[in-house]
């Protein structure tokens, strides 16, 4: 083997490296293909605001999104604002995630076998590939808690200073990508518990103090941003329903994005549960995935909630690790049994007993994979991130086709609607197709917000426009009536009845024109 190629092959060897690998697959497959929904286009209007006008608006709303849309800002103006380019770093992430759940699972089951199928089994949920499609900061928390996690077993195996800053500053990224991450404590603090009881190796004492202070470390960066987050908490999470009983105990199939593949990571985890050997360590997993989820429960029980499938996307890789200490766990206990049948008195294990239990880890592997199946290909229709239908690319081509120089945009104004509609359109729009924004007294750049600051007397702020494109949500024969009347008044005195209407499935796109 030559020099050149002993690296080649030495990656090829590492753990994280075909997880890493398939999990870009995955995520980069048909990567282009969903229309960006809303949430999406808030990250591509604000990213690609003028740096000045991206931290007045943090003031005001978003600042826990803060980072990410920085990020998001210096990575545009170096890659562009393509569909593709906004979600790669999701993408990344995502893989970068799998990678730290397959180191996670060696160090602490200490088997390729455990390590290679969990980094496998987290590239499969629906769940994880919708988000690394996604042009939002989940995926980069659930990588940055992946990644926490690897560092804190480091730092309880040997405590010192240099593997608790890694640790920590992985905390501080995930929660400043994401603050409800940080609940994620709730289950290292048990890791970390049942560690001190299980071990006495004379570095608990340090660990004692080191661990407190390292999340104290990792807390005091995010804290700026916890607190003004929690002043625009109620315009950003008002619409979080309280969950209930049931809302925790259905939790999983949300979360896995399937009940079916849910059941099957409870099923592959059940072994490392149950059978000796790594019992203790499987239950601290256990823990590390539960733990925030039922946290997060019940702090929405509260005034704010908090509990949503995609705000604890991160204890997924917590899930894959365990799972595949799971199949690990079935491996290890066949091999050694058939190789006592088919070798008595022989201590190493026979190729026929080892290719017996890997032909049941691979069996095992394949059982939330087909189960995720029929789901993989919803989470890459076109509409496949929308929560509700908001077709922007159909009335953007519609708008297109029909645009004449001096045309005009309305939608509802004084609620979100005028937030999805109009920079979900603008964004299918040629850059040669520029409707005036009707019914705006300043753009959400002068007015340091997310939405357009709505004209006081819409009757004033009309203008000459000739004709008027109208949005509103939803499919409805007259759009006119789901404006406030303060709005639909002077456009039906100005245009009359509209000329033309196309439901496009969760828009509705009309054209007032008084000449026709």
């Amino acid at each position: 083997m030559t020099p050149a190629v002993r690296p080649a092959v030495r990656l090829l060897g590492q753990v994280w490296f075909w997880p890493a690998v398939v999990m870009l697959g995955v995520g980069s497959y048909r990567l282009g293909t969903p229309e960006l929904w809303r949430d999406e286009m808030a990250t591509w209007t604000v990213a690609t605001r003028s740096l000045g006008d991206l931290l007045r608006l943090l003031q005001h709303i978003d600042a826990s999104n803060g980072l990410y849309y920085l990020l998001m800002h210096g990575w545009t103006a170096v890659f562009g604002d393509s569909t593709v380019a906004l979600r790669i770093p999701s993408v990344l992430a995502m893989a970068a995630a799998a990678a730290f759940v397959a180191l996670t699972a060696e160090r602490l089951f200490g088997h390729r076998v455990a390590a290679i199928g969990a980094g496998l089994l987290f590239t499969v949920p629906p769940q994880v590939s919708h988000y690394a499609q996604e042009a939002r900061a989940y995926a980069l928390a659930t990588c940055s808690i992946a990644a926490a996690t690897y560092f804190l077993l480091r730092a309880l195996e040997r405590p010192g200073l240099r593997r608790w800053a890694p640790y920590s500053v992985a905390m501080a990224l995930a929660g400043a990508w994401h603050l409800v991450s940080f609940s994620t404590v709730a289950g290292q603090a048990a890791l970390v518990l049942l560690h001190l009881w299980r071990t006495r190796t004379g570095a608990e004492r340090r660990i004692r103090w080191q661990y407190p202070v390292a999340v104290i470390a990792a807390v005091l960066p995010v804290l700026p941003v916890a607190l003004l987050g929690s002043r625009q908490s109620d315009r950003q999470l008002g619409w979080i329903k309280t969950p209930s009983f049931s809302d925790l105990t259905d939790f999983g199939g949300h979360l896995f994005g399937s009940d079916q593949v849910a059941r099957a990571f409870v099923l592959l985890a059940l072994p490392a549960l149950l059978l000796p050997g790594w019992r203790l360590r499987a239950w601290q997993l256990l823990l590390l995935a539960e733990l925030p989820v039922v946290s997060v429960w019940l702090v929405s029980r509260g005034t704010t909630s908090y509990f949503l499938d995609r705000y604890l996307l991160f204890t997924v890789p917590a899930w894959a690790v365990l799972a595949g200490g799971g199949v690990a766990a079935v491996y290890r206990t066949v091999a050694a049994l058939a190789g006592r049948r088919w070798a008595p008195g022989r201590t190493a294990q026979p190729r026929a007993a080892v290719a017996t239990a890997g032909l049941l880890a691979v069996g095992l592997l394949a059982l939330p994979a087909v189960a995720a199946l029929p789901e993989q290909p919803a989470v890459r229709y076109a509409d496949a991130h929308t929560h509700s239908k908001e077709p922007f690319r159909a009335a953007a081509e519609e708008i297109t086709a029909g645009y004449r120089p001096g045309d005009g945009l309305a939608a509802p104004m004084g609620d979100q609607s005028w937030a999805m509609v109009w920079p979900g359109v603008s964004y299918y729009l040629p850059p040669d197709v520029q409707p005036f924004p009707v019914f705006v007294a300043r753009s959400a750049e002068d007015a340091e917000e997310l939405t357009p600051e709505p004209c006081p007397r819409p009757e004033a702020c009309l203008g000459d426009v000739p004709r008027v494109w109208l949005l509103v949500l939803g499919d409805t024969p007259d759009p006119l009536a789901a404006l406030p009347e303060e709005q639909a008044q002077p456009l039906r005195q100005r245009y009359g009845a509209p000329d033309k209407v196309v439901p496009l499935g969760g828009l509705t796109l009309a054209l007032l024109d008084p000449e026709t």
